[in-house]
């Protein structure tokens, strides 16, 4: 099974498609957890024992573990969520060329799936499209208001970038691994690029903390029910100000998100 078929049976069990971005910002972390020798996985472990039932995947992103403890506190992080029985998606934006991004691609032996950026072209990219078992979502509209510097750049053809973006990620899909990472910011670019690539996977980012719209984010971020909704700080430091009841709280505002969303699925 390729991950987004082992995703859409994730989804039917959990009956959600929330995303939970693991982002363990050491400045935001309780207190009482910064004395562990791996405080950003002790952080990590409690979030997911309080959400990981509303969750249809976990997704770190590798900047807040770029460091050796950090790093460590990932690979604990992954091995645990998988003990859950959920899936990891490494939010990375990685890409290169040669033998360097051969070696990103490497990654994909330890997390399920993985976000990709398409500026340097195919052969960036292309030992993350031959894992067949892996997810990789490109980077096509993304929900910060810098985006639009280059991803709305009208090429000769009268397209912008983004929406070229989609049609060349629907190509490099021959091994149904593809999807896109589009904002939930851009209701109205979410329903153009749905049109364009029916078949498509979205990861959507922006209905936490950014205030993205759901409603659209469910309606056009999913393809055959199968898509994912992420909110990051807006589960997991939910709690921060609830001492040693943060992880309750996060599992509050999971649960929450999900029948939010689940009013949008059902």
């Amino acid at each position: 099974m390729n991950f987004f078929d082992r995703l859409h049976d994730r989804i039917v069990t959990v009956d959600s498609v929330v995303s939970v971005g693991l982002d363990p910002d050491l400045s935001r972390i309780p207190d009482h957890l910064l004395d562990y020798d791996l405080p950003r996985w002790a952080f990590n472990r409690r979030i997911i024992d309080a959400t990981h039932e509303h969750a249809a995947v976990f997704k770190p992103n590798a900047a807040f573990y770029e460091d050796p403890d950090g790093w460590a506190a990932l690979e604990e992080t992954i091995a645990y969520a998988h003990g859950k029985g959920v899936p990891v998606l490494l939010d990375a934006k990685r890409a290169d060329i040669g033998n360097t991004t051969r070696k990103y691609a490497e990654i994909l032996e330890r997390v399920d799936a993985i976000t990709v950026n398409p500026y340097m072209g195919r052969d960036s990219l292309q030992p993350f499209l031959a894992n067949e078992e892996a997810g990789v979502f490109v980077l096509c509209r993304t929900s910060n208001p810098g985006g639009a510097d280059l991803q709305d750049l009208e090429l000769e053809t009268g397209e912008p970038l983004y929406e070229r973006v989609a049609a060349l990620a629907d190509l490099w899909n021959e091994n149904d691994n593809v999807g896109l990472v589009v904002g939930a910011t851009k209701p109205e670019e979410l329903e153009e690029l749905r049109e364009q690539v029916p078949e498509l996977p979205f990861l959507v980012p922006g209905v936490g903390a950014q205030g993205g719209d759901a409603e659209a984010a469910v309606e056009y971020g999913l393809a055959g029910g199968v898509g994912l909704i992420n909110s990051s700080r807006g589960i997991i430091f939910a709690g921060e100000n609830a001492g040693e009841d943060f992880a309750k709280v996060s599992g509050q505002a999971a649960k929450r998100l999900q029948d939010r969303l689940n009013e949008h699925r059902h």
